[in-house]
């Protein structure tokens, strides 16, 4: 990548930063559940969520018809190129970077720190990703993540809106399992495979490796967390009475 192409990259993280401030600014616009009117401490959590399903439903979809356009990216996950998967990366980073901000300036570092950590980790991979044009299928397959997370945030929604719908709860539950097992676990799965088995451990590959391992774990405990939440009730400690104002994570 040449300082012109890489000078390109920053201005469209740059563009992208301003289009989910540009989101937010309209979810302050939006209607809110009577659930979330009578209780401040949900507004900005509520209109956090908005944002954030915004980029899941643009990120997933762009990601899944990007490597259904062109399978032959997946045969090449270290070099493989694509002007799409390009435009993702930096589309994505000014989210994760518009998000970690709007938790920061708002005050929720401390209840939502995991999600600064994710973050953090994500910023971090994505900018080496742009500066070397390498590892970017790797990184579009791990934005299939975002399907998964449609669901997941249509879930958190549910709980705090109080939607008098048991059913329609109970049938994202499902689904969201399922998409949890295919756009998170499993791609997942196979890049560690990859990496572990085919990366050099040194240099980028060594820090996308760690990078990688530490999110193994995370998505694994998320897991944990959301199995007991939503099929495992009993087993759940320490969270009777808990409420979902005071944390950002999908996990209760």
């Amino acid at each position: 990548m040449g300082p012109g192409w890489r000078a390109a990259s920053a201005a469209l993280v740059g563009g992208s930063v301003a289009i989910f401030g540009g989101l937010r600014r309209a979810a302050l616009a939006l209607p809110r559940p009577a659930a979330v009117r009578s209780r401040p401490s949900r507004a900005w959590r509520w209109r956090n969520l908005l944002v954030s399903f915004a980029h899941s439903v643009l990120a997933g979809l762009w990601a899944l018809f990007s490597l259904w356009h062109s399978p032959e990216l997946l045969s090449d996950i270290q070099d493989g190129y694509s002007v799409s998967g390009h435009l993702l990366v930096c589309f994505s980073s000014g989210y994760f970077i518009h998000d970690s901000l709007d938790i920061i300036f708002n005050h929720q570092s401390r209840s939502s720190w995991e999600y600064l950590v994710h973050h953090a980790m994500a910023i971090s991979a994505f900018v080496s990703l742009i500066i070397t044009g390498r590892f970017l299928v790797a990184a579009m397959l791990l934005l299939l993540v975002e399907v998964s997370n449609i669901f997941l945030t249509v879930r958190m929604l549910l709980k705090m809106s109080n939607v008098p719908s048991p059913a329609l709860y109970e049938a994202n539950k499902y689904v969201n399992l399922v998409m949890y097992f295919a756009f998170r676990l499993a791609p997942q799965a196979y890049l560690t495979w990859y990496f572990l088995r085919y990366v050099e451990v040194q240099g980028q590959g060594a820090f996308l490796t760690a990078n990688l391992l530490m999110l193994d774990a995370m998505i694994l405990m998320y897991f944990s967390r959301l199995l007991r939440s939503d099929f495992f009730p009993s087993l759940r400690k320490g969270s009777a009475g808990r409420d979902v104002d005071g944390e950002k994570f999908l996990i209760d």
